[in-house]
């Protein structure tokens, strides 16, 4: 992540707007979270402030947290020292990852009293510390003994001391020779020596003036060009006139399926076409949209994983009975063997005797009739061992017909559960994973709570427009898919989906004409990209009329068969067209 120093500046640039206004509420919705409404003649703002180790940061936020109904000691402790209290200035020391939050209160003696909210964003070591006029910890949000440090202690009545921090240059203040000379009397890849020069800077943001002097090639300290070094201290420079004149561009990464990966107060050309940008007005507008998202999809992950173990143990138990039945089967095909042996002793009754062992006849059904041994039981006559093997025979052909039939419905419901386990892994939203469940509970393989009991609102399938207009619909799971094929769509509209692959069904609404190579192109991408081959090229997508559509009766969710089909081979694409809605 690349809340550095630096970003960190820009965001108090925003929170400065703030200073005037007074607190208005606090509250502490997580162990590690707090957050603070503020009140000023525009209105009420939230600040959200998190010390969590892998979350810590600072913002505006327009979220709507829940909040504990019991509210914490150190919530209780905020609200009696800061309510009502006014802000009165956001500092920051250099380029360090702390903001000071300094308010004017009052306090039990009804004394005015300047205290500061400390908010330090460094990691695993961040905290949150309430301090007093004379300097001193009142407490904080995660208390640090002697145990847990020799270098400093965070409790109640220490004095305040800053983080302990290497001696670095701040690049917003340092002289261009200056840097020049400390670049040029290091050596190593080039962003770690940025990283190690300079303070307030994260990978991120080194790797991008990397990437800028270097015209995308690697570069090293030691062997910079005069021409490298120019472009290294210009964009620097740019990045410097950027911070002071709040002239940012907020960007923030992710991946082609949505992830969100890295954010920045500068464009991002580093990563080329393997992530995807887009840029945000302001720096906490991309915090609260960057954290948000990505607590919202480690949300979804987790409680999908219930649903991951029950489909893959389920798909593993249904592959290793068709195994098994695979083999018993092959077994079968030697029924013959049992017929004509049973023909052979029944047409030479007359040679055996009951008490014999095996039987040595001459085999007509070969041209040459060549000598075979039959085995037999010596406690049954020779009509009965005739009659024992003819019964093998039947015995086989009976497993033969039962174990094909078996076999094909278990690669029905292995192609089911790919299907679940296929939308499953597009589930983006909590509804998206509760339609999951109410399917998997309808069809058996999830038992219904009273959770399950309660109805589950309906989605609506995702709608994308194509260049044209033309409006492509596309489900979500195997229940919407049914509803959006069987139900929803016209007899003329036209329906998609990728060939022999788990996916989504896709549906062009044609409105009674034939839509455009175009527009069916786009469509056939979406159903590429909303299937188990996203991370394909030359996925091969079918498209008929609807009305080539059938269900056959007793299939599973999502489960059709389809005539009068063509076939395109499309590269997946998530945006073909614009996107119109996702409700």
């Amino acid at each position: 992540m690349a809340l550095d120093g630096a970003f960190l500046y820009a965001v108090r640039q925003e929170l400065s707007g703030l200073i005037g206004a007074r607190v208005e509420k606090i509250h502490q919705p997580a162990r590690e979270e707090i957050l603070l409404s503020l009140r000023n003649l525009e209105g009420s703002h939230k600040v959200l402030i998190s010390a969590s180790a892998d979350r810590a940061r600072v913002h505006l936020t327009e979220q709507n947290i829940d909040n504990p109904a019991a509210p914490p000691m150190f919530c209780m402790l905020l609200r009696k020292r800061l309510g009502s209290g006014k802000l009165l200035a956001v500092r920051q020391d250099g380029l360090e990852r702390v903001l000071y939050f300094d308010f004017s209160c009052v306090n039990t003696l009804g004394d005015v009293v300047q205290l500061t909210l400390a908010c330090e964003i460094m990691g695993k070591y961040s905290n949150l510390i309430l301090i007093d006029e004379n300097g001193k910890v009142i407490d904080s949000i995660k208390r640090v003994d002697a145990e847990m440090s020799r270098k400093r202690l965070v409790l109640p009545g220490v004095v305040y001391t800053l983080p302990p921090a290497e001696p670095r240059l701040n690049f917003l203040t340092v002289e261009r020779d200056v840097l020049q000379m400390a670049i040029a009397e290091k050596s190593g890849a080039l962003h770690k020596v940025l990283l190690q020069t300079l303070e307030g800077v994260s990978p991120v943001l080194v790797r991008e003036w990397a990437f800028y002097a270097g015209r995308g090639e690697e570069c090293r300290a030691e062997t910079l060009t005069e021409e490298q070094m120019e472009r290294l201290l210009y964009i620097i420079q740019k990045t410097k006139e950027r911070l002071l004149q709040q002239d940012c561009v907020f960007t923030v990464a992710a991946t082609k399926e949505g992830q969100l990966k890295d954010f920045s107060f500068l464009p991002l050309h580093q990563f080329g076409t393997l992530l995807y940008t887009k840029t945000m007005p302001s720096a906490c507008e991309v915090l609260d949209y960057f954290y948000a998202e990505r607590d919202r999809y480690a949300r979804v992950r987790q409680r999908a994983n219930d649903l991951f173990h029950l489909l893959l143990h389920a798909t593993e138990r249904i592959q290793r009975r068709i195994a098994a039945q695979t083999e018993e089967l092959q077994q079968c095909a030697e029924k013959e063997v049992f017929r004509r042996k049973a023909d052979l002793l029944s047409a030479n009754l007359y040679r055996l005797k009951k008490g014999d062992t095996v039987a040595n006849l001459e085999d007509f059904y070969e041209p040459d009739c060549p000598m075979v041994s039959i085995p037999l039981d010596v406690r049954l006559t020779p009509p009965q061992n005739a009659q024992r093997y003819y019964q093998q025979y039947k015995k086989a052909c009976t497993a033969e017909t039962v174990l094909t039939e078996q076999i094909a419905k278990g690669k029905a419901e292995l192609q089911y559960l790919e299907s679940v386990l296929d939308a499953l892994t597009r589930a983006e939203t909590e509804m998206d994973m509760e339609q999951l469940r109410q399917e998997l509970v309808e069809q058996g393989y999830l038992r219904r709570t009273s959770r399950n009991r309660r109805p589950v609102k309906v989605q609506q399938p995702l709608v994308f427009t194509a260049s044209d207009g033309t409006q492509i619909f596309v489900g979500r799971n195997n229940l919407q898919n049914d509803r959006l094929t069987l139900k929803t769509a016209a007899k003329s509209d036209i329906w998609l989906h990728t060939q022999n692959i788990p996916g989504s069904h896709v549906i062009i609404a044609a409105n009674g004409t034939m839509p455009s190579e175009q527009t069916i192109l786009e469509a056939a991408q979406l159903a590429a990209w909303h299937s188990k081959a996203q991370q394909s090229a030359q996925v091969p997508v079918d498209y008929c009329l609807v009305k080539y559509v059938k269900k056959p009766v007793g299939a599973k969710p999502g489960m059709v068969i389809f005539t009068n089909q063509r076939t395109l081979y499309v590269t997946p694409n998530a945006n073909p067209a614009e996107q119109e809605q996702e409700s």
